[in-house]
């Protein structure tokens, strides 16, 4: 992680570390959202050539990676925007780049949607507002109680590993492996099972409206063969930001800037470049 740094973020007592980079004002950033069970780090390989023009923010997520995995944190949509904005003040960023991946999507849109005005593009790799989502098959163990703790006593290693290289054979085995490793503590596991019950649609829905009437700037890069997050929601981010520019990577799996980070990368460095130090922001 050369060129980085990593900067522990306190915010009502919950301990996030921040990966740190790049150049520019203090208060203009690119902020990585990460999903289910990833980790800040796992962003490095898009944050570096973006890190070349902009500062760049990627935290763990409360539950996830070297975060504080506490019994008593609110592990809902309301709770991880919660603490994400918090994480933004405290880092005394006011104009905000969103860069966000499967949960972090729902995560970084809930909190866009209440603060429009900081909020000075938005980047769905893989995720947005999931409009009329179908649980995948995982999920709907996790959200099923009993047999989601079953599941999650029972997910070894090498269960898990299984699983994710199944799901995703364009990943590369150090990612699968990697990404292996984020699921196995006990704390993460409790998290993963608070936040996919605690989410239903109409917290989704409920984002439409105001993120539409703020209509940011937006880019969507949507890897084809993702068996979590359908491409069909590329198409339909269309709803929520009219002028989004939509990206389809066919025969590209879940973690798309994993699989394949030049072409990714190849979208989301021009976006961010032609935006990053510009006053876009709109009325609120």
């Amino acid at each position: 992680m050369t060129g980085f740094e990593v900067r522990t973020v306190d915010v009502d007592g919950v301990r996030s570390p921040v990966l740190i980079g790049g150049t520019g004002p203090d208060d203009e950033a690119v902020v990585f959202v990460h999903g289910n069970p990833d980790a800040g780090s796992d962003w490095e390989p898009l944050m570096k050539p973006v890190a070349e023009f902009a500062r760049v923010v990627a935290p763990d997520l409360p539950g996830f990676g070297g975060a504080d995995k506490r019994d008593d944190q609110d592990y809902t949509l309301a709770g991880y925007a919660a603490h994400l904005g918090g994480l933004i003040d405290r880092l005394g960023i006011a104009r905000v780049h969103l860069v966000a991946h499967d949960f972090g999507g729902p995560i970084a849109l809930t909190w866009a949607a209440t603060h429009p005005g900081n909020v000075a593009s938005v980047t769905s790799i893989n995720t947005g507002v999931l409009l009329d989502y179908k649980w995948h098959r995982l999920a709907h163990v996790w959200r099923t109680p009993v047999a989601g703790e079953l599941f999650m006593r029972t997910a070894t290693r090498r269960l898990v590993r299984l699983v994710i290289g199944h799901d995703n054979p364009g990943l590369p085995p150090e990612w699968a492996d990697r990404i292996t490793e984020h699921l196995l503590p006990r704390g993460t596991k409790r998290a993963v099972l608070r936040l996919y019950r605690s989410t239903r649609q109409k917290d989704l829905d409920g984002l439409v409206e105001p993120l539409r009437k703020r209509d940011p700037d937006t880019l969507v890069v949507f890897g084809a063969a993702d068996v979590y997050i359908p491409v069909e929601q590329a198409e339909r981010q269309l709803r929520v930001f009219p002028r989004a520019q939509v990206e389809i990577l066919p025969g590209v799996g879940h973690w798309s800037w994993l699989e394949q980070p030049e072409r990714v990368a190849g979208f989301v460095v021009p976006f961010l470049r032609e935006r990053v130090g510009l006053n876009v922001q709109k009325s609120n």
